[in-house]
C-alpha cells in the first residue's frame, strides 16, 4: 500500500507530521503531489482546539486541510485530467486509519478527478486560496443577495468579500476591523473601527468575523428591511433581541460552503486579473514545521494566511 507524509491531528492541540497509508486509486482517480496547502483559521482552528460541534465525518486522528494545490503525477484511464496538470484540490478522503474530512495537508493524495479544478501553474502558492475565494463569492451570489455596503472583519474572508464587491462593479463597502494590525491593506475601500462609524442605514451587512455576539449591534446598524449575512462559522447557538429586529423587519441569511459554479467563476476572475490572491499570503513555512506553523496561524493576528510548502518533503 502506498504511503505519504501528512499532517495528522491526533487529538485537540496534538499535531505533527506522520506517515499514513493511501487507498488505491480507481479508474477515474488521480494521484496528486501537493505543493502548497493553506491553514484555515476558521473551521480547522475549531478542530485543533476541540471546539468544533459534532460534524459529519469528524473524528480523530484527522488530516486537516481543504485548501491545496499541486501537480497530477498519475491519472486513471477514465480520468479527465492528465499527468502534469496543475490542480486545486479541496481536500481528499483517501487515507487508511485517519479521517479525511478535509485531507489536503499532505505530500500526496488520491482524488476523484471530478473534485479537481485545473489552475494556472503560475498561481503558485495562491492557487491554494481558490476555495476561500469561492466561499466569499458564494456568499455574494446567494438567493436574492445584495452586494454588501458593510463588511465586518478585515481578515482574508473580509478582504475577499470587499475585492469581489468591487470586481462586481459595486460601490466601495465600509469594512469594520477592531485589530489595528489587520486594518491595513485596503485598496479601493475604507477600513474603520466600528466605534468611529455612526452610520445606521446599511442595507446589507456581511459578517466575516464569526462572532455571533455581534448580532444585536448589527441589527442596530441596518436600515428598515436590511439584511445581515452570516458568512462566518459559528460554534454557539445564535440569538438576538427580537423587538429591535422586529422594528427593523430585519432579514438574516446564512452563507454555506462554495459550489462548483463558484469555483469556476472565481478562477475566471483570478485568471483575468480582476481578483488578486497572492498578497493575502502573509506567512509560509515548510510542512516539516507544521506544528509551529499551525500554532502561528491560530494565534498571531498578523498572520492572515499561512501556507505550508510540501515540495521538499519526502
Amino acid at each position: 500500500m502506498t504511503q505519504t507524509t501528512a499532517v495528522l491531528l491526533q487529538a485537540p492541540k496534538t499535531l505533527g507530521l506522520e506517515t499514513v497509508a493511501l487507498t488505491a486509486p480507481g479508474a477515474e482517480d488521480v494521484v496528486v503531489d501537493i505543493h502548497h496547502s493553506g491553514i484555515s483559521t476558521g473551521t480547522e482552528k475549531l478542530f485543533y482546539t476541540g471546539e468544533m460541534p459534532p460534524f459529519p465525518g469528524m473524528g480523530y486522528p484527522l488530516i486537516p486541510g481543504y485548501e491545496a494545490s499541486g501537480e497530477v503525477v498519475e491519472a486513471g484511464p477514465q480520468a479527465t485530467v492528465k499527468v502534469g496538470d496543475t490542480v486545486f484540490v479541496p481536500g481528499a478522503n483517501c487515507y487508511d486509519g485517519a479521517f479525511g474530512l478535509f485531507g489536503g495537508a499532505t505530500r500526496r493524495l488520491v482524488s476523484s478527478c471530478d473534485r479537481l479544478t485545473r489552475i494556472d501553474a503560475g498561481m503558485g502558492a495562491s492557487g491554494a486560496l481558490l476555495a476561500l475565494a469561492a466561499t466569499a463569492r458564494h456568499a455574494l451570489a446567494g438567493p436574492r443577495a445584495e452586494l454588501p455596503d458593510l463588511i465586518v472583519g478585515h481578515g482574508v474572508l473580509g478582504r475577499l468579500l470587499a475585492r469581489l464587491t468591487l470586481a462586481a462593479g459595486g460601490p466601495a463597502p465600509t469594512v469594520w476591523e477592531i485589530d489595528a494590525t489587520r486594518a491595513t491593506g485596503a485598496e479601493g475601500y475604507e477600513v474603520v473601527h466600528p466605534d468611529a462609524d455612526e452610520r445606521r442605514d446599511y442595507t446589507s451587512i456581511y459578517d466575516a468575523s464569526g462572532n455571533g455576539d455581534l448580532l444585536d449591534s448589527l441589527v442596530g446598524r441596518i436600515a428598515k428591511g436590511g439584511e445581515v449575512v452570516l458568512a462566518g462559522f459559528y460554534t454557539k447557538p445564535l440569538q438576538f433581541a427580537f423587538p429591535p429586529a422586529f422594528m427593523k423587519e430585519a432579514r438574516f441569511r446564512i452563507a454555506a460552503e462554495w459550489q462548483g459554479d463558484d469555483l469556476t467563476a472565481t478562477r475566471a476572475l483570478v485568471e483575468s486579473g480582476a481578483l488578486r490572491l497572492d498578497d493575502l499570503i502573509t506567512h509560509q513555512a515548510s510542512a516539516r514545521d507544521a506544528a509551529t506553523a499551525y500554532e502561528t496561524a491560530f494565534s498571531d493576528q498578523a498572520c492572515l494566511k499561512m501556507i505550508l510548502n510540501w515540495e521538499h518533503v519526502a
